[in-house]
């Protein structure tokens, strides 16, 4: 009988080892897989810039090309005597799901271009911005005068398209974030010095593992 309870104990301690061991081996699993999960992808920095290079150059073509490119102004306009009165802030969502379409922007890019339309909707809501007629240039500094994908009325050359070949330059890049300016690329020999000197900042994020546009200098909101 105490060789049947020596056993019988021995068993018990076996198995609530066995399962204490298997507990530790999934919980040291679980751990490794949250490391990996948490550890940021090191920077490439020529890997890197080739691909936000490829993501800036993309997103101007699209822009250029005008396919799927929404409305930025959702104006609300009076049909009477076609003056702009204020903002439909019910096309935002529309807007939004035109631009996360095409995989080029972060949430941040998005959420700052919706606040710039609410700032002008408050101001003319405020009566801080007069109502204005669609034949005039808006009394604010955005999507105006200048196109704000590439602050530009003109390109410097025309064929190839100078939006395909615009250069990238790291001001600041980490595996996260970055913030960088284009000029324009591959320009002829007599081209005009000033397109030389022309910069177009903008910020980058990861998002998915994948770089966005985060910030675009075109999207600074310029009120009068």
């Amino acid at each position: 009988m105490a060789c049947l309870r020596f056993a019988f104990a021995a068993l018990i301690i076996c198995i609530l080892g066995c399962k204490q061991n298997k507990k530790s081996k999934a919980t040291e699993t679980q751990v490794k897989a949250t490391v990996k999960v948490n550890t940021p992808i090191p920077l490439n920095t020529e890997k890197d810039t080739q691909e936000i290079q490829k993501l800036i150059r993309n997103l101007l073509l699209w822009a250029e090309g005008r396919k799927g490119v929404p409305d930025l102004l959702p104006f609300v306009v009076n049909r009477q005597d076609s003056t702009v009165t204020s903002f439909d802030l019910t096309k935002l969502k529309g807007v939004d799901d035109s631009l996360k379409t095409t995989g080029f922007f972060s949430n941040e890019f998005i959420n700052n271009y919706n606040e710039i339309i609410r700032v002008l909707y408050r101001k003319m809501k405020d009566k801080e911005i007069a109502p204005f007629s669609t034949g005039e240039i808006p009394p604010f500094g955005f999507d105006t005068d200048a196109d704000p994908w590439c602050d530009c009325q003109d390109v410097p050359y025309d064929n190839p398209n100078a939006y395909g070949l615009v250069d990238v330059h790291i001001i600041e890049l980490n595996s996260e974030s970055g913030k960088l300016y284009w000029t324009w690329g591959s320009l002829p020999k007599n081209v005009s010095a000033d397109w030389k000197t022309i910069t177009y900042k903008f910020n980058v994020k990861k998002e998915d593992g994948k770089w966005k546009i985060s910030y675009l200098q075109g999207f600074d909101i310029k009120t009068a």
